[in-house]
């Protein structure tokens, strides 16, 4: 090798050496210079659809300086949607930029869910084949996937199997066997509990049976025992009925006999002696229902409010005070307009079943309890229709409800001005011992809401209780023709 190339090469090894010196110290410079920064977690996550993402969290420092608030970072994971999504982290420091990225999957690993309408386990009529009972298919991305449901069937049992768009499958199977173990139901029409007056007909209200496998069977429905409307009593009717695989249901209809009712007095037999029945008609009025409640809330005593529903549909507020506070609710009609009331039977029962339905949506409570607009003596209803009253407290009576007029008035209904010491001398000075005292007011009168105080103190004064009317009380009543 001549010397000129000899010289040559190792000028060459020289630049190389003093080149790769030159990068090592600036890569070191590098190291050194730069600021260090750590992705905590996988750096790569998989997240189930509709999870929230959590940032694991990530850490920057320069020369053992925490300098984690500098870093940027980029990307966002749309949870509700599969798919790869790349989250960026980003440093600067010295001129020197760090960058690192972290990749979240969100996947759905999640089996759908089938839902068997009528259960995993029914019984078939004997004589009939399985009828599909439906089924409902959800995923948790797909939504509703009922139609992909694929259906085997197999001896005694059907397979449902089902899969989403991402592969998760399902699998239920329903197991059926040929067997009836369901009693027949029996349906009375009218009320499992009636009372008629002695002497007038019972007529039978009817019933129907119905049976899961032999459908319409009233007609192998018997009937055992009889009403004998000419003697005082209580009778039990029987419904007895069975079906072809020999299950057998019964019930039993209590039909009362009583006395027909005397007229309306002041001796009326109502409830137990020495007890005060405070009833109030016509409201609820927000002016004087609250301060009414609160007398009676104060001295722990409770009382009847027959309502009007029309008044009580724009005072639904006080009408469950009045039920939550353990007071008793009765009917009163819908309008309590006579003409509207008293000019027929289905006009009546109009009423009656509206306000009814009005206390159950509000309260939750049924009531059997009515009183007549006037009382069932009075003699307005016959300029509607001659002989209504009789034929409503016989139909009141079947239809098991009871109603309940007063043997004691405090004069509130007949003045807007009545004095208050008048109306508690109304109430006090015909009470008795020796009966109960069925007190009429209303409160919708300012009378009766300042008197309250004073019945109820001389009440308990004078060795008296205060009760509530309710459908076990019987007050033997007089009725108009």
């Amino acid at each position: 090798m001549s010397k000129k190339n000899f010289n040559k090469k190792n000028l060459y090894i020289k630049i190389v050496i003093i080149v790769g010196v030159v990068f090592l110290v600036l890569f070191i410079l590098f190291v050194l210079l730069s600021p260090k920064l750590t992705i905590n977690g996988d750096r790569e996550l998989k997240l189930e659809y509709g999870n929230k993402y959590k940032e694991p969290g990530y850490e920057a420092t320069f020369f053992g300086k925490d300098i984690s608030n500098k870093v940027h970072v980029n990307g966002k994971v749309n949870n509700k949607k599969l798919g790869s999504y790349e989250i960026k982290y980003k440093v600067r420091k010295n001129m020197i930029v760090i960058t690192k990225k972290r990749i979240v999957d969100v996947i759905d690993s999640k089996k759908p869910d089938i839902k068997l309408k009528g259960g995993e386990n029914v019984d078939v009529c004997p004589d009939k084949e399985y009828s599909e009972l439906g089924y409902d298919a959800i995923d948790n991305y797909d939504g509703n996937i009922t139609k992909k449901v694929k259906i085997e069937k197999e001896e005694n049992k059907v397979i449902y199997k089902v899969s989403d768009s991402s592969g998760n499958s399902c699998k239920v199977v329903r197991n059926y066997i040929k067997q009836d173990k369901t009693k027949p139901k029996i349906t009375l029409k009218g009320s499992n509990k009636m009372t008629i007056i002695v002497n007038n007909s019972y007529k039978e209200p009817g019933y129907s049976a119905i049976d899961n496998c032999d459908k319409d069977i009233t007609k192998n429905v018997k009937v055992y025992g009889k009403v004998n409307n000419n003697s005082v009593g209580t009778y039990k009717v029987t419904y007895e009925v069975s079906d072809k695989a020999g299950n057998k249901e019964s019930v039993t209809r209590e039909v009362k006999v009583e006395k027909s009712y005397p007229r309306v007095s002041g001796n009326m037999s109502c409830g137990s002696p020495g007890v005060i029945y405070l009833t109030f008609d016509d409201g609820p009025n927000p002016t004087t229902t609250p301060t009414i409640l609160d007398t009676l809330k104060r001295h722990g005593v409770k009382a009847t409010f027959f309502v009007v529903g029309r008044v009580a549909s724009g005072n639904k507020n006080l009408l469950r005070r009045e039920v939550n506070e353990g007071h008793a609710i009765g009917i009163h009609t819908w309008s309590h307009d006579y003409s509207i009331v008293y000019r027929s039977s289905d006009n009546f029962w109009n009423e009656i079943n509206k306000t009814a339905k009005l206390i159950k949506d509000e309260t939750g409570k049924d009531t059997k309890l009515i009183r007549f607009p006037g009382g069932a003596s009075n003699t307005v209803s016959r300029h509607y229709n001659i002989g209504i009253m009789s034929r409503l407290s016989n139909e009141v009576i079947s239809k098991g409800y009871n109603y309940y007029d007063w043997n004691i008035s405090s004069g509130d209904a007949s003045s807007n001005s009545l004095a208050v010491k008048t109306e508690i001398n109304n109430v006090t000075k015909n009470l008795s011992k020796n009966r109960g005292n069925v007190v009429l007011m209303h409160d919708i009168k300012k009378s009766t809401m300042n008197a309250i105080d004073g019945i109820i103190q001389y009440g308990k004064d004078n060795g008296y209780s205060f009760d509530v009317l309710n459908h076990g009380i019987s007050c033997k009543q007089g009725v108009a023709n």
